[in-house]
């Protein structure tokens, strides 16, 4: 669970043992957001984790034929793996080690996630809304070396939130994410209602139908679209308005359940993605031929 809360010890001057690491620290009487946001964790390892190893290796294996995006993907994919991974030292953590520098690691890997999410997420927008409503300038942005300072931009970004969050502290912390939850939410929905205008808009006077690549291309933006606002919305709709609940009810509730919306997206982004492919490699062969059929089926009931 991405919460803030610092494991508190005694005042100096009393004689008395720190209170143990909890993961229910502070909020031992209200655990049922606690719960959800553990649910969802695990969840991510059963299912996300596997699921963006195979969107690294299916990546890896295109490389010679990359598309712009890839980097970002590639680099997403990579952050909600490493975020996957740490589920099961969460829970070792959590409730055998009780070790402080493990709380560390586990901080550390809740900031990367908090924010390498919405950025890469952003990039990957930003690369679709140019190349969409503005192709004669993403022909000229084609190059690999724009994408990389970008990439690298980003990472130093998700490392400094990443470090900010471990080292804790900070005033109004969680108030620097709210905001860049509303911006990069801003964000996509801008781009991706674009994208989805400039393709509607490009079946011409006259025409019922959208070509066959645009039309598929409507309706990849529009399950990006849709993710975007069930793994988003509920930050932006809860969290401005943290002062509005008490403390507590924020910390054990809000912030969990909130972060839990967000945390799944490490098990819907790669499946998206790979239910795009027209065949998943590594796969076995009977599993692939199933999952190819079902596709080829959809495909001829939908109306042409």
């Amino acid at each position: 669970m991405n919460l803030t809360i610092e494991p508190t010890a005694a005042p100096p001057e009393l004689n008395t043992t720190p209170k143990p690491f909890s993961v229910f620290d502070g909020c031992d009487y209200m655990i049922e957001g606690v719960l959800f946001d553990l649910a969802v964790q695990t969840f991510n390892i059963v299912v996300g984790f596997p699921a963006n190893i195979l969107v690294i290796a299916v990546l890896i294996r295109n490389r010679h034929e990359p598309s712009t995006s890839d980097i970002f993907l590639g680099c997403l994919a990579f952050m909600d793996a490493y975020f996957g991974l740490m589920v099961p030292i969460s829970f070792l953590n959590l409730f055998y080690w009780k070790s402080m520098k493990g709380w560390y690691a586990l901080k550390f890997s809740y900031g990367v996630k908090d924010t390498s999410g919405p950025l890469f997420l952003s990039c990957i927008c930003l690369d679709r809304f140019v190349a969409v409503v503005f192709p004669i300038a993403f022909s000229q942005l084609k190059h690999i070396k724009y994408r990389i300072c970008l990439t690298l931009f980003v990472l130093g970004l998700t490392f400094a939130y990443a470090s900010a969050k471990t080292i804790g502290g900070l005033p109004d912390f969680e108030k620097v994410f709210t905001g860049e939850v509303l911006a990069t939410f801003t964000w996509m929905m801008i781009c991706n209602m674009s994208i989805l205008w400039a393709l509607k808009r490009s079946r011409g006077a006259g025409k019922d139908e959208m070509h066959p690549m645009k039309k598929k291309a409507f309706k990849i933006v529009l399950s990006i679209l849709c993710i975007i606002i069930f793994n988003y919305l509920p930050l932006v709709a809860l969290f401005p308005f943290q002062d509005h609940y008490s403390p507590m009810a924020f910390t054990c509730y809000v912030q969990p359940v909130g972060f839990a919306f967000l945390n799944i997206s490490s098990s819907i982004q790669p499946l998206i993605y790979l239910s795009r492919l027209e065949k998943i490699p590594f796969l076995p062969e009977s599993l692939a031929k199933k999952l190819c059929c079902a596709k080829k089926t959809e495909a001829d009931q939908s109306p042409a």
